[in-house]
């Protein structure tokens, strides 16, 4: 006779496995990658050392992955706030709002994507090329189709789109850093 989980059993495990991946990127964004250490995060999630380690063979492969999933998530969030939009000042004013709001009201998600994940961990380095490569494309095609239009003057749209995704980053970091961002978050963009 073979075992069966069922439903409830797997919506049980699912949520000590989601519970354990928030704690964790709070953690991370607390701490810091190499301070954090597994026993922060099973306290910070209410679970067992041995929950931690049936999900996860140790904090390295936890952090690649919240990372891969936190990188996913803000990118398909600044896709959505791009699409329809129809000039070039729209695209990018709806995208950093979008950025913006993400970094106001889940700072841990930027901390780990802009901070946390720099020089953290060796195995990470493809991962993050990868992200700053996507964030750059995101930028770079809207950039490419205003200038193919005539509405902004020729240059290396690749350049501008780097410079872009760097200071877009440097605005969303420095709000945070202010005592109260949610009071000058709408403010960002004009």
């Amino acid at each position: 006779m073979t075992y069966r989980s069922t439903e409830r059993t797997r919506q049980k495990k699912d949520a000590k496995r989601t519970a354990m991946m928030q704690a964790a990127v709070r953690v991370f964004a607390e701490k810091g990658y190499h301070a954090a250490t597994v026993r922060d995060i099973v306290s910070a999630a209410d679970v067992a050392v041995g929950t931690f380690y049936f999900y996860f063979p140790d904090k390295e492969t936890l952090f690649v992955y919240l990372y891969e999933e936190t990188a996913e998530f803000l990118l398909q969030a600044l896709k959505q706030a791009v699409k329809g939009r129809a000039t070039l000042p729209k695209k990018i004013s709806a995208a950093v709002q979008s950025y913006v709001n993400i970094g106001v009201f889940e700072p841990a998600v930027v901390h780990l994507l802009l901070v946390g994940g720099v020089g953290a961990v060796p195995a990470l380095l493809e991962q993050r090329a990868r992200f700053r490569k996507s964030l750059v494309d995101l930028w770079q095609e809207p950039l490419d189709e205003a200038m193919d239009k005539g509405l902004i003057l020729p240059q290396n749209t690749r350049r501008s789109a780097e410079a872009l995704s760097g200071a877009i980053d440097e605005v969303v970091l420095h709000l945070l850093d202010r005592p109260d961002p949610q009071q000058y978050a709408s403010a960002t963009v004009v």
